[in-house]
């Protein structure tokens, strides 16, 4: 049974564009959130939350693709390393650091979290990661390894309530591998009939996957895309982007795939990107049971509504 967790957040200026103190009830674990240019008020009123080893996020945009981006680093004085970014890095315009309240965090610890947390937010892939290495995962005795895992896991789960998911996986219940254009296509599109969460869309010639989550539609790995883009100019527009960074290739003996998960805010704008033209994603997503999403949906609803 999955337990809930109770959040306390303060807001400083009674803004949430502002400072921002955000605890797990119960738990040692402490985050601020900030805006850069407020950085001296954070250390003004938050001393002994930043003047202490952590670790800590510097979040903003991409100049040149206009994609989040995140720096994650740490340190035994996170407010000496943050006045260092401030001067050295432009790109961040928020700062969101983790600390402990009983101080009882190394710098064993703090590296290990580095470490881990670089990791994680390659595997999601939902910001470009400004990091240019890749730390080594230092070694800790078991206890403590168990500790900073969980540790991690409340990290997760305020950075996510402070409005940033890369550490969130995009889908949960398998692990993808990434494929290249070279790879059997046949064999990478076969619906499954083992998993009653999978979707499937097959249109003329193309076959894709998809998992419905709480955030959207995630479309998988080896799911194949129309030749032909959308007329639409939002849909050619993402479907450009998906083949500028890589997400979309063009096999050598077939159609153009998906070489990686990737995360659609709708199934219609899913399904438009694949089949090439405006389509209605509700009722052309189907499970293996040839239900449409939309049938799902009216289904849950009306059996949830017959629940006592």
């Amino acid at each position: 049974m999955t337990l809930g967790k109770s959040i306390r957040i303060y807001l400083k200026e009674g803004s949430v564009t502002g400072i921002k103190l955000a605890e797990v009830v119960n738990l040692t674990i402490q985050a601020l959130s900030s805006p850069r240019k407020k950085l001296s008020e954070l250390n003004e009123f938050f001393q002994n939350q930043i003047n202490t080893q952590g670790v800590y996020f510097l979040i903003g945009t991409d100049d040149e693709t206009g994609k989040s981006k995140v720096y994650i680093g740490e340190g035994e004085n996170v407010w000496e390393r943050l006045k260092s970014h401030a001067v050295k890095k432009d790109f961040w315009s928020e700062v969101v650091l983790f600390t402990s309240k009983d101080d009882n965090i190394t710098k064993s610890h703090i590296k290990y979290l580095e470490s881990r947390l670089i990791e994680i937010t390659k595997e999601t892939e939902r910001y470009l990661l400004e990091n240019s290495n890749s730390p080594s995962l230092n070694s800790l005795p078991l206890p403590d390894r168990d500790a900073m895992e969980e540790f991690i896991n409340n990290i997760k789960l305020l950075n996510g309530v402070l409005g940033h998911k890369f550490l969130e996986s995009q889908i949960s219940y398998k692990t993808e591998k990434q494929i290249t254009p070279k790879d059997n296509i046949e064999e990478l599109t076969t619906v499954s009939e083992d998993d009653e969460t999978e979707l499937n869309l097959k249109v003329k010639n193309i076959t894709a996957k998809a998992v419905q989550t709480d955030e959207g539609i995630v479309v998988l790995a080896g799911s194949q895309v129309s030749e032909n883009p959308s007329e639409n100019f939002g849909y050619k527009t993402l479907r450009n982007e998906l083949i500028e960074d890589g997400t979309i290739q063009e096999t050598q003996n077939g159609p153009f795939v998906f070489t990686k998960k990737h995360l659609f805010s709708s199934p219609s704008a899913a399904a438009a990107v694949i089949v090439g033209y405006s389509i209605n994603g509700r009722r052309t997503w189907k499970d293996y049971k040839g239900r449409t999403l939309s049938q799902i949906e009216k289904l849950e609803i009306k059996t949830a509504g017959n629940t006592v």
